[in-house]
């Protein structure tokens, strides 16, 4: 299987040329929509439309290469969406024979037990438990072991910074709709290029790289996001995020001929502010359930799209009129 050329990879095309003359500066995606080089990805520029918050897409075959992206190489916050980096820096240290799935790691808590790293590994992916994280991220170094991994596997747009309690305690400090911050978060290019490299084998065991996506296909939060419009026979990996303002959905489907398509959406915002979502109850689910919905929206558009030009010629969609680098 093939993944995006390097300079794809690495930002090249329409999109960092935009951000060479503009910047990285919040901007919608409707601003350079006309220049978009396929359908879907006019079709996604729209769903993905910024003006009540911003909203970045990446989304790869993995058989052909072809990309698609929304502000996919714009920073956002990760939330939980980087255990999925956390559990493979682990792997990667069981593969080194540095510790095993079998070695146990006390849950960071008053009075918490110790459990073995499999099953701290399963919780912090499938139900997104933060404690089974922090002990495995304690165990690996910190963010720092995280990050070094990241950079070794060739992903430079990816910062972690805190553990997931700290993250927590800090939450709400500033509004991801309208602003960029480099700590914890990642672009969705990035991201989908972790997914595709776990999934190719690039970096782990057959049998490391089976747990983890065997956890992935577990996941049960998020389920009015992606897996709430894809079939069963999509068999859909993935992994969810949530913080003030913010959701996403990282993760891996099948398209009915059986290639494997990797997505990251990442959504701030969708109600006018802040303050509206420290409001009532009824506001804050109102503000939730909207961005779920665009995340949906946008996985129904991309599991279509891809389906739909399978017989594509072969071009990246996203650089095929504008060279890459």
């Amino acid at each position: 299987m093939l993944i995006a050329p390097p300079s794809l990879a690495q930002g090249g095309g329409f999109e960092n040329q935009f951000d060479a003359v503009l910047g990285t500066e919040v901007r919608a995606p409707q601003a350079y929509e006309a220049a978009l080089s396929s359908p879907l990805e006019r079709q996604i520029a729209q769903l993905a439309e910024g003006s009540n918050g911003r909203i970045g897409v990446y989304a790869i075959d993995l058989s052909t290469g072809r990309d698609v992206g929304v502000l996919a190489d714009q920073r956002f916050p990760m939330a939980s969406t980087s255990k999925v980096a956390i559990a493979a820096t682990f792997l990667a240290g069981v593969d080194a024979g540095r510790w095993s799935l079998s070695s146990e790691y006390r849950l960071p808590r008053p009075g918490g037990a110790y459990l073995p790293a499999y099953q701290h590994l399963s919780l912090m992916i499938s139900k997104s438990c933060n404690d089974c994280t922090d002990a495995l991220l304690a165990a690996v170094g910190g963010p720092r072991a995280v990050n070094k991994w990241m950079r070794e596997a060739g992903i430079e747009e990816f910062e972690l910074t805190r553990n997931i309690a700290s993250l927590i305690r800090d939450d709400g400090r500033t509004d991801p709709a309208w602003n960029v911050v480099r700590e914890d978060s990642a672009t969705p290019r990035a991201m989908g290029k972790l997914l595709a490299g776990i999934y190719q084998g690039k970096w782990l065991s057959e049998h490391s790289r089976r747990v983890l996506l065997d956890a992935m296909e577990e996941t049960s939060t998020g389920k009015h996001r992606m897996r709430s419009v894809l079939p069963v026979s999509a068999n859909l990996a993935h992994k969810t995020g949530t913080l003030a303002r913010t959701a996403s959905d990282i993760g891996i489907f099948n398209t009915p001929d059986g290639r494997a398509i990797a997505v990251a959406i990442y959504v701030t915002g969708q109600s006018p502010s802040m303050a509206i979502e420290n409001g009532s109850r009824s506001q804050k689910l109102a503000a939730r359930a909207n961005r779920d919905a665009r995340i949906s929206s946008i996985t129904q558009a991309l599991y279509q799209g891809f389906w739909q030009n399978s017989d594509n010629d072969g071009r990246n969609w996203a650089s095929a009129e504008y060279g890459g680098n």
